[in-house]
């Protein structure tokens, strides 16, 4: 595989969004414990995306960052609410410190309440420490001090990360394997097998470990041939553990179905690639398919085959997959 091909594979903005909305309270207790004490969590919380977009256009440019905006409540702060912004940047930027200034104040300027603004430096140049934004003209003064963290500082807490309760001990190592391994497939592979293995052998719900696989396998991108043989192991592991997880590298597998039948030009392809698919994620959760199962199967539209792959994530028997609720 060539540079461009794998560096093109690794994506880590999609990953860590979608970890954050999914625990955004392990989140802020692993990296920024203070912040987390002095939250009110037994209040619901609510992101603003849209309303994000509206007030920070810049994010539609192409730059790689993650931006996220949530609305939480403080323990000691009564009936107030404050916005909470995350940036997660996985590239060194000159103006970093000067554009979390300026998101800052227009989230503070649109809602009126206070901001916290925390910052995840998730590059690869470990001398890279953005510091305050600072401006003094004519005797007036503006600072902003945000607190970071820098996860090539996790490097030498390998060993901690491995055995952390909390979610994001599994997330950063799968974010620095990533970095570690880039343009290097066969030990990625390796370390993602070892990632994994280490999560099955943890205490974890079972929907937690769907989550966590997922990301992981997002994290850490490997070449077809490689993730179709990573899967295997895993559901052999599976198997032989009497575990009922369904791997995310089973995404691929689906994927591939329905660019074959795309290849074959007839959408009759497309359904029939997607159904052989879904038998196999079935028969891998629910042991061997009664007939009835098989002829629905047959004979469903491509609309509801996506919409049982979707729910095989989550569901604890056939009946859940083909609930018509």
């Amino acid at each position: 595989m060539t540079t461009t091909e794998e560096s093109q594979q690794d994506d880590y903005d999609s990953p860590w969004k979608e970890a954050i909305e999914i625990m955004l309270a392990d989140f802020m207790a692993f990296y920024f414990p203070s912040a987390w004490k002095a939250i009110d969590w037994e209040q619901p919380h609510r992101f603003l995306d849209q309303e994000l977009q509206k007030i920070l256009p810049e994010s539609d440019t192409g730059r790689r960052v993650v931006d996220k905006l949530v609305e939480v409540a403080l323990v000691d702060g009564g009936d107030q609410w404050i916005h909470l912004h995350i940036e997660i940047q996985s590239s060194p930027e000159a103006d970093f410190a000067e554009r979390m200034m300026i998101y800052h104040y227009r989230i503070f300027d649109r809602f009126r309440r206070p901001v916290a603004s925390l910052a995840m430096l998730a590059d690869r140049r470990r001398g890279w420490r953005p510091g305050p934004y600072r401006q003094s003209v004519l005797g007036c003064h503006w600072t902003l001090d945000f607190p970071s963290v820098k996860l090539l500082d996790f490097r030498c807490r390998e060993k901690t990360l491995a055995g952390s309760d909390n979610p994001f001990g599994l997330v950063t190592l799968a974010h620095l394997q990533t970095q570690r391994t880039r343009n290097q497939s066969a030990q990625r592979y390796h370390a993602k097998y070892r990632l994994i293995r280490l999560l099955y052998g943890q205490r974890r719900e079972k929907h937690r470990i769907i989550q966590l696989l997922r990301i992981i396998d997002w994290l850490m991108a490997l070449p077809p041939n490689l993730e179709k043989d990573l899967g295997q192991r895993l559901t052999a592991i599976e198997g032989e553990k009497h575990m009922q997880y369904i791997t995310s590298f089973e995404r691929l597998a689906r994927e591939e179905g329905v660019q074959q039948g795309m290849q074959q030009g007839v959408q009759q392809g497309v359904q029939q690639g997607q159904a052989k698919l879904l038998i196999r994620l079935l028969n891998h959760r629910f042991g061997p398919l009664p007939g009835d199962v098989h002829q629905r199967l047959e004979q469903a539209t491509a609309e509801e085959i996506d919409v049982w792959a979707d729910r095989v994530l989550e569901a604890n028997s056939l009946d859940q997959v083909f609930d018509n609720k």
